[in-house]
């Protein structure tokens, strides 16, 4: 009995479950594209419920997007854009490779500049065709004072926290140029799932304007919104915060990183941050996603359970197989094999941290579908945008020319937008229902679908009405009215696809 007693009494399960599990989890982190820098990190990210996320690369995607256009004449926006573009080709600031992107994005067609001047901190001016243009700051481009649509850009640009470009042609301001730094598609979404893993406080620590940092953290989900926090005030926060529970911090830029080592667990943005914010975390996620910050999260959780679970369910069978043997009802030869049975079964259930979660994900031909869309999305942003532009012209514009844009706005409206949300329909929402469960799951985003066909078969209504002479007082009214809301809901709908459905993809962004 003793001998029988001392074949099944060995702390196998003990000794092999935690570290099969932890380098299972590892490895499963790392072909997710997060880097856990060992075992033992691993573990403290399992324990922590509270996050700290830095706002700029993290939240959003950290490089500047055209976001509108406000024109001061007559010239077209994509006019206005073209200019801008084919003299920005020449610099290489980041503003100017934003604003040659966007007109890329547009189709707009760039010549070559020549006799080109750039002052750093001030503007760039050259020849582009026959026009004399300048980008850059408004006394750069000789904007004096401050017109009505100079002061309406500045507000929505301070209100946003967006930076203007302005824009002269021939020694007259055509316009200026409104970026902003979007917030990533899977921002929202990452902080719900991280609520559902275990994050019970989510706090945002930014260097932005207090406003700009509650709408942020407002439209995402944060408990608490700290804004014109230096590097030195987040590491105070990280303090403050890690005496109450175990604190995780992600950040992408050099001024992150004192923060992110201090923290329990420092997490960087590696894709396209700082080497020195890397060099300090103890996690790095190698792509350019913020979901996967959810994913290490809840897989830290799962294979720090199934390392306990491993841990438990061994050592209780080697306890009750030790009681047996002490029974007389074990012989020492069956012992042995037990215990290697016991060894096996432990073993094997750690190796479940090799396995996902089940949180669904396009893949294959789905997300080559979702890639697409998402493409076309870019594509569209300037039709939308158009929506604006030519509500905002009606009652400044003669009758004959705010028919004409009217009917040009119409007709990309029904030649592009609603051509794209009818695909979506029969293709898209398809796959995800597919993906999702259940043959309806996309059906609050269909509703969107049927509210954009109406308002654009009302604007051709109200158009074939109004005739070739072109729009009376009461006609702008009711022209507004359509098309404001439509461009709210376009907005709207888009930016809602792009968070819960487009960013499934494995390769959105």
């Amino acid at each position: 009995r003793a001998v029988a007693v001392l074949v099944v009494a060995t702390p196998c399960p003990l000794i092999l479950a935690p570290p099969i599990a932890f380098v299972s989890g590892l490895s499963r982190a790392a072909r997710r594209g997060v880097v856990v820098k060992s075992g033992g990190v691993l573990e403290r990210l399992a324990r922590c419920t509270t996050l700290l996320l830095d706002k700029t690369g993290t939240l959003t995607s950290g490089r500047a997007t055209l976001d509108e256009i406000v024109l001061a004449g007559s010239m077209p926006a994509d006019e206005v854009l073209a200019l801008a573009a084919s003299l920005d080709q020449m610099s290489p600031h980041v503003l100017a490779v934003a604003v040659v992107r966007a007109a890329t994005t547009r189709r707009c067609a760039l010549v070559l500049p020549h006799d080109v001047d750039e002052v750093a901190g001030a503007g760039i001016r050259g020849w582009v065709g026959d026009h004399r243009v300048a980008v850059g700051k408004a006394r750069w481009v000789g904007l004096s004072g401050s017109p009505a649509w100079a002061k309406a850009a500045r507000r929505r640009a301070r209100l946003d926290g967006s930076l203007t470009v302005f824009v002269s042609v021939d020694d007259q301001p055509v316009g200026v140029l409104v970026f902003d730094d979007p917030l990533r598609n899977d921002a929202a979404r990452t902080v719900r799932s991280l609520r559902r893993s275990g994050i019970n406080r989510i706090v945002m620590v930014t260097g932005d304007r207090p406003e700009v940092a509650e709408t942020i953290g407002a439209v995402i989900g944060v408990d608490e919104a700290l804004a014109e926090r230096s590097p030195a005030d987040k590491l105070e926060v990280v303090r403050a915060e890690r005496r109450r529970a175990p604190t995780m911090m992600v950040g992408d830029g050099v001024n992150d990183a004192p923060a992110l080592a201090l923290a329990d667990v420092g997490i960087a943005m590696g894709a396209r941050g700082a080497g020195a914010s890397s060099e300090a975390a103890d996690v790095v996620l190698t792509v350019d996603r913020l979901d996967r910050l959810g994913e290490a999260h809840l897989l830290a959780r799962r294979t720090h359970r199934i390392a306990r679970q491993s841990v438990a369910v061994g050592m209780g069978l080697s306890m009750a197989a030790m009681g047996v043997a002490a029974a007389g009802l074990l012989p020492a030869a069956w012992g042995a094999l037990l215990q290697e049975a016991i060894d096996v079964a432990v073993i094997l259930n750690a190796l479940r941290a090799l396995r996902g979660g089940t949180e669904a994900r396009l893949s294959g031909a789905d997300n080559e579908l979702a890639r697409r869309f998402q493409t076309e999305h870019f594509a569209i942003r300037a039709d939308i945008e158009q929506l604006r532009l030519v509500a905002d012209s009606l009652g400044r514009v003669p009758a004959g020319e705010a028919i004409v844009r009217l009917r040009d706005v119409h007709r990309l409206l029904v030649e592009e937008v609603e051509p794209h949300e009818q695909a979506e329909e029969r293709e898209l929402y398809v796959a995800l229902n597919r993906v999702l469960g259940g043959s309806d799951a996309t059906g609050p985003m269909s509703r969107g679908h049927v509210e954009i066909s109406h308002q654009i078969r009302r604007l051709g209504q109200l158009l074939d009405e109004i005739g070739p002479k072109g729009p009376d007082p009461e006609d702008i009214v009711e022209l507004r009215r359509v098309l404001y809301g439509l461009y709210a809901v376009l907005r709207l709908h888009t930016a809602q696809e792009e968070e819960s459905y487009l960013s499934l993809s494995e390769e959105s962004r």
